[in-house]
């Protein structure tokens, strides 16, 4: 990377699903396979990326993440094209660049994962969730055990990097089941897990359910019970606890994620799409891309919501995003990026989450220790 170019990352954001799941509250769509427009949505997103082009000179392509949805619903032949597209738009491509497509193990298998390599990508994030029929069955996914294990044996044999999903906090979930799950997983090959807290959010069936008093949770004591067992499970495999969600093996971290996490640019693509570009220190630009996959197909210029952040807002971010990782906020970086000091109106609350041992200060760095991190939200408030 020449000295001058600014990392930059892209996410493209496809908006479909064979089926929604009950817990997500993605902007997604539920959509027969025979109705994908493959080729229309590789054509929507490439006219986008042609409209942004005039944001990217003097940038360098860090990571592209496909997100979804279910992007391995696509055909790979308009991922192909999309992903050549992103590349073409950049003056400087990293040597090392991180491709990342999301999948379903209800869509994947080893066949279509050699297709998504042959496409470019070099990373795939398989949504296990679990591998007990029954947790499957009440998160309404649409595997079963059988099929995920072969899905990832599939992947494993094609892609160069595997990242699984799993979910904990189900009703009834055991510690000795999660800590199957992680075994397993990781015996099949894969070096990365993105392991999350079923949250019951507002707009989504679950949320209706909950509402009604018709859907049975986990009781708070079990998640954080679960949360403290996964950790033991992965320091045995001698995988890093990352961030708080994700734990990697040596060389396995997700590059786009950190990336993300430091408060880097990011180029977002595709319906209901989040993009940021800093402009100046102390100025960064926000979109969000129209929802609705139909009209953002039809759109012929780049109508969406635009945000200007400023400093306080970017330090807001960075101190949110930064204290969920292991390394921390970097405090140097983010007064570059911010023009001010992300210390200034938060001194005496960072002495006191010091005093109390909530934050930990190493040089230009400050962290949340790991055993703090089911305080984690807390803590964040208090610095506000």
């Amino acid at each position: 990377m020449s000295s001058k170019a600014k990392e930059t990352s892209v996410y493209v954001h496809f908006p479909w699903c064979t089926r929604k799941c009950p817990y997500c509250d993605f902007a997604t769509e539920p959509i027969r396979s025979e109705a994908l427009p493959h080729d229309g949505y590789a054509d929507a997103l490439l006219r986008e990326l042609d409209a942004r082009s005039e944001d990217l000179p003097g940038r360098e392509l860090s990571s592209v993440f496909f997100g979804g949805g279910t992007p391995s619903l696509w055909d790979p032949n308009a991922l192909k094209r999309t992903l050549a597209g992103i590349r073409n738009a950049f003056e400087e491509v990293a040597e090392n660049v991180e491709v990342t497509v999301e999948c379903n193990p209800s869509s994947l298998d080893r066949e279509h994962a050699s297709l998504l390599r042959e496409a470019g990508a070099n990373r795939l994030s398989i949504g296990v969730q679990s591998l007990l029929d029954r947790h499957l069955q009440f998160l309404g996914r649409l595997h079963d055990r059988e099929r995920a294990l072969a899905t990832l044996e599939g992947a494993t044999a094609e892609m160069p990097r595997v990242s699984a999903d799993l979910m904990f906090g189900m009703p009834g979930q055991t510690c000795s089941e999660l800590g199957d799950d992680i075994a397993r997983i990781a015996e099949m090959g894969v070096r990365h897990v993105s392991a999350y807290a079923l949250t019951i959010e507002e707009k989504t069936m679950f949320g209706s359910l909950h509402r009604a008093g018709k859907l049975r949770v986990a009781p708070e004591e079990r998640y954080a019970e679960l949360f403290e067992h996964a950790e033991r499970c992965f320091t045995d495999l001698a995988w890093a606890h990352y961030e708080v969600s994700n734990y990697a093996a040596e060389g396995e971290r997700s590059r786009h994620n950190l990336h993300y996490w430091r408060g880097g640019a990011y180029c977002g693509l595709g319906a209901a799409a989040v993009g940021c570009l800093d402009r100046a220190p102390g100025r960064a630009e926000r979109w969000r891309n129209e929802a609705n996959p139909q009209r953002y197909m039809r759109r012929q210029t780049l109508d969406c919501e635009v945000e200007d952040l400023g400093p306080e807002e970017i330090i807001g971010e960075a101190w949110m995003l930064g204290l969920r990782t292991a390394e921390g906020i970097d405090l140097s970086a983010t007064e570059r990026r911010a023009g001010r000091s992300p210390r200034l109106g938060r001194e005496r609350q960072i002495e006191l989450a010091i005093e109390h041992g909530n934050l930990v200060e190493n040089g230009q760095w400050l962290r949340v220790p790991v055993e703090r991190w089911l305080k984690l939200d807390g803590i964040v408030r208090d610095l506000f």
